[in-house]
């Protein structure tokens, strides 16, 4: 039996799907059915309404910041059309959440690095073949084009990119939580306190999954 809190996604294809409920009804129904007993709580519903060809997914990045700051598990109704595009596995793999999918109950992390895997070994093989018709061309006579290194350039792009790597988790708790904070300060909390106080009065975790306080909410509004 389900236990624990929930986010879920919901995804269709069309604005007149999004606008009929046709499709979702059916994700909502098999939701329910598999929260059906034990002691869960289904904190909200994200409905993502694309076509399949697009990669960006605004409210599926909406869905795991939410899972995020309140420790919560994505449910997907539908994890089979959605584990064919690279971007939606890599999303997931990265934004450190558990998940469930209604549709493929058996699938888990693991299911998603393997998937993943195979993405890259298909953009490998992909990569091989491209290097072979260059090859190709080269022994034609055909004259390729080359790269001039900048090894200073190199240096410097490297050492903001280790920079940027060690920076990111802050800057993405901050990002996850900035927009709870800014939504309490304009219910009327003025202080950091009050605003902390607010925090853990609706359960809301800190990043480390400990109490808020005046300090920790400055930290975050700086980071922002």
């Amino acid at each position: 039996m389900a236990s624990g809190k929930f986010i879920s996604y919901l995804r269709v294809s069309t604005q007149r799907q999004g606008r009929s409920g046709l499709g979702l009804e059916a994700q909502r129904q098999s939701v329910a059915d598999h929260l059906n007993g034990g002691r869960w709580t289904l904190l909200q519903e994200i409905v993502e309404i694309e076509s399949g060809k697009k990669n960006d997914r605004p409210k599926l990045a909406d869905a795991l910041r939410l899972c995020r700051v309140h420790g919560a598990t994505l449910i997907i109704a539908k994890l089979d059309r959605l584990a064919r595009n690279v971007n939606f596995i890599s999303n997931l793999m990265e934004a450190g959440v558990e998940f469930v999918a209604v549709d493929l109950p058996q699938a888990n992390r693991l299911t998603v690095h393997i998937m993943a895997a195979m993405a890259e070994h298909e953009a490998a093989m992909i990569s091989a073949r491209t290097k072979a018709a260059l090859q190709a061309a080269k022994a034609r006579g055909t004259r390729l084009g080359g790269m001039r290194w900048n090894s200073a350039k190199i240096a410097s792009k490297g050492h903001i990119a280790s920079l940027r790597v060690r920076q990111e988790p802050a800057a993405k708790r901050a990002a996850d939580r900035l927009p709870m904070i800014e939504a309490i300060k304009a219910e009327g909390a003025v202080s950091l306190r009050e605003i902390a106080s607010v925090l853990n009065e609706r359960g809301i975790p800190t990043a480390r999954g400990g109490e808020w306080s005046a300090v920790q909410v400055s930290r975050i509004v700086s980071a922002a």
